[in-house]
């Protein structure tokens, strides 16, 4: 490499472009330094500066960061990464994603009593790594941004060591986690192996790059090999997003996992991989349409028909939660597969990605304050019976939040599946569409049931045969800030339906 080689391989490294990831590394390095020099005065302080720093950089990134410093739709890090419109949207949602996740792990970690410096350390390092994988133009960069982010996930599931269930949940994790780094590895080495053959039509010495691949895959595209390259990835992928048939650990992880945990789970995870995908699928996997639609439609009826259906059954509400996550997951796949005829889904995905967080943070939020210390994963649609008549608050929030998933209108989750199913009708999805009203014509008969356990039910009711539910024997005091945060996001789940083109140009749609 010559001089000249170094000098734009030099000036592509603008750190500026990074500067919100950088940002959370020094802070996780921040908290880390406290809790070893600060005494218990500075251990006690350490959540309250994680919320805070990400506070700010949400706040800096809706305003001097919008544009990320005028570093946009271009390429940095000798293409390492792509700074788009798409990406910039998608680091604002996992930064919010960790600040709500913060705020449920206070809640959490006090009432377990559990020391918390690791727990904030992890998040932001993991927030950070899925930033980076939105922003991935190149194999290399999505394999170490989400092996950054599965990692940390290992040590957050099992995060509560004492219980066994969440270790359980961590060795889980951590065995289907393998499976799919293994698969998805596979399937980045056979495209590059492929794409680096020189007796091949495209060839290219930076065939880990999605341009170069891109152009390669568009000469190359019957190649029984590629063909199986795109396929391996793409089961990769489907493993961090939760579709059939790589769901088998869903229930398990979520139930064992601490509940702020589960949230993460739910969405930062959910979404780093459809960010994954999105870029995928637009980019250098456009070639392959006639491969890749066939295999996601497939993949999206059979995820949507799942998860509803097996969550009809459910009476622990963390299994239900990520059940019917299966189930959202199916829909945001119609979504994917419809951005092969129309561009435009992309927003729809977003949008309804960000409906998704608010009202699984709504719901969630409830959760974690109801649930009893040491048993937050034995909590049951049960528990909740009571809700309306000792604390109409969290009731009021819970039904918000539980209609939103359901998609019922006028609140956000209601346009969110909307735009996505306009999406498909226009790209003539019809067995596509068929199918997602079904499931969510399925998914009203548990969402409804959790809401009329918290609602209509004031009273148990014994089953004969059934064993009575273990309610909480207080109904504990709730405090400003889940006041503020819930109603927040209660009543952006009700605006974001009422008035969604703020958003809707916001984010591009």
């Amino acid at each position: 490499m010559n001089w000249e080689s170094h000098k734009i391989l030099a000036e592509s490294n603008q750190w500026s472009a990074i500067l919100p990831e950088t940002a959370l590394v020094f802070l996780a390095l921040s908290l880390l330094l406290l809790d070893m020099f600060g005494g218990k005065p500075g251990r006690e302080l350490i959540g309250r500066i994680a919320v805070v720093g990400q506070v700010i950089l949400i706040f800096l990134s809706f305003t001097l960061l919008r544009n990320n410093l005028g570093i946009h739709n271009q390429e940095t890090f000798s293409g390492m990464l792509f700074h788009s419109e798409f990406s910039q949207v998608m680091r604002i949602f996992f930064l919010l994603s960790s600040l709500l996740t913060s705020y449920l792990g206070s809640i959490f970690l006090k009432k377990n009593q559990i020391s918390g410096t690791e727990f904030y350390t992890i998040l932001l390092l993991i927030t950070a790594g899925l930033m980076l994988l939105a922003q991935s133009n190149h194999f290399i960069m999505l394999f170490v941004a989400l092996e950054t982010v599965t990692i940390g996930f290992y040590v957050l599931v099992s995060y509560n060591r004492d219980k066994s269930n969440s270790l359980e949940a961590g060795l889980k994790y951590l065995i289907m986690g393998g499976l799919s780094t293994a698969i998805l590895l596979m399937g980045i080495v056979l495209l590059f192996g492929l794409a680096s053959n020189p007796e091949l039509p495209g060839m290219s010495h930076n065939a880990m790059k999605f341009s170069d691949l891109d152009i390669f895959l568009r000469l190359n595209g019957d190649n029984v090999v590629a063909k199986t390259g795109v396929l391996l990835v793409l089961a990769g992928i489907a493993f961090k997003i939760g579709s059939v048939p790589f769901q088998i650990w869903i229930p398990d992880v979520y139930q064992g996992a601490p509940t702020p945990v589960t949230a993460a789970l739910a969405v930062s995870s959910k979404a780093g991989g459809f960010a994954v995908l999105i870029t995928l699928v637009s980019g250098p996997f456009k070639p392959m349409a006639e491969l890749v639609v066939p295999v996601l439609s497939l993949t999206a009826i059979v995820t949507i028909l799942f998860g509803n259906i097996a969550a009809l059954t459910q009476r622990n509400v963390k299994r239900l939660i990520g059940l019917s996550g299966v189930s959202h997951t199916g829909y945001l796949l119609i979504g994917v597969v419809a951005i092969y005829s129309i561009p435009t889904a992309e927003s729809a995905i977003v949008f309804y990605l960000i409906t998704y967080l608010l009202a699984s943070y709504a719901v969630l939020g409830v959760m974690a304050h109801l649930s009893v210390a040491g048993k937050d994963d034995l909590q049951e649609l049960g528990d909740y019976q009571g809700m309306l008549k000792e604390s109409p608050f969290l009731s009021g929030v819970l039904v918000l939040g539980l209609s939103s998933l359901a998609g019922i209108p006028p609140l956000a989750g209601f346009i969110g599946k909307l735009l996505i199913f306009y999406a498909a009708f226009q790209a003539e999805l019809y067995a596509l569409l068929g199918v997602a009203i079904a499931g969510i014509v399925i998914s009203i008969y548990y969402y409804f049931g959790w809401i009329k356990e918290a609602t209509f039910r004031f009273w148990k009711l014994p089953i004969l045969g059934a064993e009575e539910p273990e309610a909480p024997k207080e109904w504990s005091e709730i405090g400003s800030l889940t006041r503020v945060t819930l109603g927040v996001l209660a009543l952006l789940t009700l605006a974001l339906g009422l008035y969604p083109g703020p958003l809707s140009s916001l984010i591009g749609g």
